[in-house]
């Protein structure tokens, strides 16, 4: 069977809808776009999962525990905005570009106001384009801990968040938590969007 040019296109138009056109939660006036971040390219409310965007949590300060946004984060490289996959913390989240693997990074300082043992959790939306071996450093009162997440994988705590591990920091600002993009596959993008730390009972 032979088709037209227009059959055609209506076809292939189909199989491939426009993502969808909602309503989300709008971050607080005070909260601003990093300033080294390249802008974010798609419009207000386009998503392509709009089932995730209940799961958006506009305001970072309404989480518990010490939070960390991406809009507070030292970056290293070019890291661009988006919103296209919910759900994020904030105004949205960066992504490595998929260009400079191993040249980048973000790093994330909490003040912590006492020191003490901390569940260290990351935020990251998921999905098929995501890197699968994305490397984070989680500097502590007892040295570094690297390991290695796969974001494509759905986050366990609201669909949000990921617990990365319990430790022992000192109370201020010498601990952090480093996302790089050494090792990730050149076709998937690494994410990066908020770190949250949550005081836990002291370990025997």
């Amino acid at each position: 069977m032979i088709m037209s040019l227009s059959a055609l296109c209506l076809v292939c138009c189909a199989a491939e809808p426009a993502p969808a056109l909602v309503t989300v939660p709008q971050a607080p006036a005070w909260l601003k776009p990093h300033p080294a971040a390249v802008a974010n390219i798609h419009p207000p409310g386009e998503v392509d999962v709009p089932a995730l965007v209940p799961f958006i949590v506009a305001d970072p300060k309404s989480l518990p525990g010490i939070v960390v946004d991406e809009t507070e984060a030292v970056l290293v490289g070019s890291w661009q905005y988006s919103t296209h996959t919910p759900p994020y913390v904030g105004l949205g989240y960066i992504h490595d570009q998929k260009a400079g693997k191993g040249t980048k990074s973000v790093t994330f300082t909490p003040d912590l106001p006492r020191a003490g043992w901390y569940e260290v959790r990351l935020a990251h939306c998921y999905n098929v384009r995501r890197a699968t071996t994305t490397p984070v450093t989680i500097h502590h009162a007892d040295g570094d801990t690297t390991v290695r997440i796969n974001q494509q994988e759905p986050s366990p705590h609201d669909k949000l968040f990921r617990t990365l591990g319990t430790f022992r920091f000192e109370a201020g600002k010498s601990g952090y938590v480093r996302i790089d993009t050494d090792g990730t596959e050149p076709n998937k993008v690494v994410i990066a969007d908020a770190v949250q730390w949550l005081e836990r009972p002291a370990k025997p």
